[in-house]
């Protein structure tokens, strides 16, 4: 069995419904009980690896495995949605073990792919909106769990964020339920120390959004520093395939003057090529690839998500690099 086939990955992945149970004489209906679960798993694995290839893949080896069992075994699973978020979970920490390895040698800071959908208002449902609807997947938010070990991560969101009980995250993390409650709780308290900027209305984002893109037009560095809180940072995430900070910057003065910076380096111009979406549930822009001119180098497409705290922009968080990029319209 198949479930999905690529062409119907690659239409969730652009926005676009095209998903439909595909099996080769199997049970037709445990694959539309799947679907049903679907979403939800999705989130899951997307809240434990902050990467939608990788979410796509430990969901499609959840199917693969419950499509595996007996009737027997398959018959004895008394909650199913329980059982397969165990599976998601599981599979998702392997991931974060082989990626903890891989981020030693990435070249700068490192963002969690981004979520891009059109604003509300716009035809059509997109499959990913069940996702970014929760509060827990904004890009502050996951840069949080970003730095919390594998199996902090996987206890606290299995059980904080989808009320997983103890005794089945210890199955997920081949320990014992104490060990996994343990696990929870040192990830809570890191969660909240590190307290990331609170999901606010979008009427709130698009007027601060306004007027700080209005305030980087004119130039005005004071103008731009009072849309920054005191402690606001940018986080540029290029993969050493594209060009953005390669450090944090932090602090009002600073952000603004390298945003300024940018923008003087591209033209003002380059600002024909921002249109706003959401990102992870977050207002947001994409800017397209702008092509430059006799004085101006050209622009590589990006996604700049951010965080916004007492009513100004708390964070910044510039993706350019093109591999985490594939699948938004640039």
């Amino acid at each position: 069995m198949l479930f999905p086939d690529p062409a119907q990955v690659a239409g969730y992945a652009h926005g676009v419904d095209t998903f439909r149970p595909k099996t080769d004489g199997g049970d037709l209906a445990l694959a539309e009980t799947f679907t049903t679960h679907r979403s939800h798993l999705i989130g899951v694995a997307y809240r434990l690896t902050s990467t939608l290839a990788d979410a796509e893949d430990a969901v499609q080896e959840a199917w693969l495995r419950l499509a595996g069992l007996s009737p027997v075994n398959r018959a004895a699973i008394r909650d199913l949605r329980g059982w397969l978020t165990t599976v998601v979970g599981r599979l998702c920490l392997d991931r974060l073990r082989s990626a903890a390895v891989q981020r030693e040698r990435y070249v700068g800071p490192w963002l969690p792919e981004p979520l891009v959908t059109p604003l509300p208002g716009q035809p059509g449902e997109n499959p990913l909106d069940a996702v970014i609807r929760d509060d827990g997947v904004r890009m502050a938010a996951l840069i949080v769990l970003d730095r919390l070990p594998p199996e902090q991560r996987v206890a606290f969101v299995l059980h904080d964020a989808f009320g997983l009980p103890f005794a089945e995250i210890a199955d997920a993390l081949s320990c014992t339920p104490d060990a996994a409650r343990q696990y929870a709780s040192r990830a809570r308290r890191a969660v909240a120390d590190a307290d990331p900027p609170s999901r606010v209305e979008l009427v709130a984002q698009q007027d601060v959004l306004g007027r700080f893109l209005a305030a980087m037009s004119s130039g005005d560095v004071r103008a731009v520093m009072e849309l920054l809180h005191p402690d606001v940072v940018m986080i540029g995430d290029g993969g050493g395939k594209a060009t953005t900070a390669r450090q944090l910057v932090s602090g009002p003065d600073k952000v603004a003057r390298f945003l300024l910076g940018l923008l003087r380096r591209y033209g003002a111009e380059s600002m024909s090529a921002v249109r706003f979406v959401l990102v992870n549930g977050d207002l947001g822009v994409v800017m397209s690839d702008y092509p430059g001119d006799a004085e101006h180098p050209p622009l590589t497409g990006r996604v700049i998500a951010l965080a916004m705290r007492d009513g100004v922009i708390a964070g910044l968080y510039d993706v350019v690099n093109p591999d985490k990029l594939g699948r938004v319209q640039l």
